[in-house]
């Protein structure tokens, strides 16, 4: 099945509500972020919340980067 739509992809495969139990917002420098616990204690960097353009374009802070408070 092909579907055309120009909606995101999570309009029309919504994920499950279990998935964001493990999410929380911290500040970091701040910048704020959505992060993931890991076993370590450490955060990794699920998605940054900042609307300063220059924020974007350090490299630490890209999906998947791993934060030590």
């Amino acid at each position: 099945m092909i579907l055309y739509t120009s909606m995101p992809q999570e309009f029309v495969f919504p994920t499950e509500s279990t998935e964001y139990d493990s999410l929380q917002t911290i500040e970091h420098n701040g910048i704020s972020f959505l992060v993931m616990e890991n076993t370590q204690r450490q955060y990794q960097i699920v998605r940054m919340l900042s609307t300063d353009p220059q924020d974007y374009l350090n490299s630490e802070y890209g999906p998947g980067q791993i934060l030590s408070l």
